[in-house]
């Protein structure tokens, strides 16, 4: 199942074979920049360039000395012969793990930001496509007043674009290598290697560094990827409820052949939003790992390279997961325009009780007068089931101050959407698609 939604990229980034390729990758790039400062002969960098490890020999030295940066750099020896006394040259572990690192999450961000603007492709197409599909707002789980469809999702096409400059902001925090020796003071390698090293690699330098790159980039990085995964979960927790059987206006897809319960076959569950949901707690989680990571013992511990060593992949491996099933419900979502209807009109006109309260007040009222009045019909058709509007018109208090025809020409749908053109053109999301905005027309908004 997770195979369907993540993409191998994403594992590869994350892979001993990637991570040891970007640690020699750093390595080389640091050769180069010795020799360009006269320090290591030239001649030697074409042999170093092809300098090669050996996952299985990593292993086998890894059980001896029990650290992998000398496991590393013993595989890579006994590749070069002569050529080896080069490599690592004045660094430290941290400026090879480090820089690799960033190299790897900024691999990540580049395929997590191509998810996210996939998202809000699709969510700029929904969001046109029911423009003028009204439905029940809701606060506090609660019928207030109408809104649409299409309202609702260009809220989340906001936010995601929001979720978008985040993750471009925690981009640039990561993308910074540290060739800067065992505590950072330039002792064994001049700045000028570090410059010209991480040039090579596409990185900045980090302005200063101790032993390692200072934890609040990387904090920066994973709040900003948990960030991400609320508003999924946000998204997700909204199609769970409108998939309720009481309301069902919108439901995951449900292919041919899918089953909900083994028990139950008439079964509909919203699982892929459910799943989104867990996993959202997951990269919450791991948000507060980053946070206490920030602070280390000094110019460094290690206290926070294992718990990197699980957070960081898990963090994008995940966020690629849920981003991936999100877009793929909303490519499929089913939306119930006729429910949404229906639910519209379950409370018989209350949703109108605030265009009676102003109406009022212009005739005059003040406005604890006018909610009274208002309020008391509004209870009344709570407890009788009657039609909201056929009690306002037999108030003799209401009719003492609107007519008969002033009443049913509050009860009218359009009057709550009229300005929804308006936020579209704000937020830039224009038809893209003729004939495809506001599923189901002008037929859902009369009342």
């Amino acid at each position: 199942m997770i195979e369907r939604y993540s993409r191998p990229q994403m594992k590869r980034i994350w892979s001993e074979k990637s991570k040891f390729d970007k640690w020699l990758q750093v390595e080389i790039a640091v050769c180069e920049a010795w020799a360009e400062l006269g320090t290591i002969p030239q001649e030697a960098i074409p042999k170093i360039r092809k300098a090669r490890y050996s996952l299985k020999r990593i292993d086998e030295v890894l059980k001896v000395t029990h650290h992998d940066m000398t496991a590393f750099l013993q595989s890579i020896s006994e590749s070069l012969g002569e050529e080896s006394r080069f490599i690592h040259l004045g660094l430290t572990s941290s400026d090879i793990w480090d820089t690799a690192l960033s190299l790897q999450m900024k691999e990540a961000s580049k395929l997590l930001a191509q998810d996210i603007a996939g998202l809000i492709a699709v969510l700029e197409d929904k969001a046109i496509e029911h423009k003028q599909t009204i439905m029940m707002g809701r606060t506090h789980g609660v019928h207030a007043e109408p809104t649409t469809f299409g309202l609702k999702l260009a809220l989340w096409v906001e936010e995601v674009k929001r979720n978008a400059a985040r993750l471009a902001e925690a981009e640039e925090a990561i993308s910074v290598g540290k060739i800067s020796g065992a505590v950072g003071t330039y002792a064994t390698v001049p700045p000028e290697v570090e410059e010209k090293a991480c040039i090579k690699l596409g990185l900045a330098p980090a302005p200063i560094s101790s032993q390692i790159i200072q934890r609040d980039r990387h904090a920066q990085f994973v709040t900003t990827l948990a960030i991400v995964a609320s508003s999924l979960e946000k998204f997700a927790t909204e199609i769970r409820s409108l998939q309720r059987t009481e309301l069902l206006e919108a439901e995951e897809p449900f292919a041919a052949g899918q089953t909900g319960s083994s028990a139950m076959p008439h079964k509909r569950n919203p699982e892929l939003c459910e799943r989104i949901c867990g996993l959202a707690r997951l990269l919450r989680g791991n948000s507060v790992t980053s946070m206490e990571n920030i602070a280390l013992w000094h110019e460094r511990d290690i206290s926070h390279s294992s718990t990197e060593r699980i957070i960081l992949p898990d963090c994008c491996l995940v966020l690629d997961y849920i981003l991936n099933i999100f877009t793929s419900v909303m490519t499929g979502l089913q939306v119930h325009p006729e429910n949404m209807r229906h639910n519209l009109e379950l409370t018989q006109g209350l949703v109108f009780s605030q265009r009676a309260l102003i109406a009022l007040i212009d005739k005059g009222l003040s406005r604890q007068e006018a909610y009274e009045l208002v309020q008391r019909n509004a209870m009344k058709a709570w407890k009788q089931k009657t039609g909201f509007l056929n009690l306002l018109k037999a108030d003799t208090k209401v009719t003492a101050q609107l007519s008969g025809s002033e009443l049913e020409a509050l009860f009218n749908y359009s009057y709550f959407i009229r300005h929804v053109d308006e936020v579209f053109e704000r937020l830039g999301l224009t038809e893209k698609r003729k004939g495809k905005a506001g599923r189901g027309g002008d037929r859902h908004l009369s009342h």
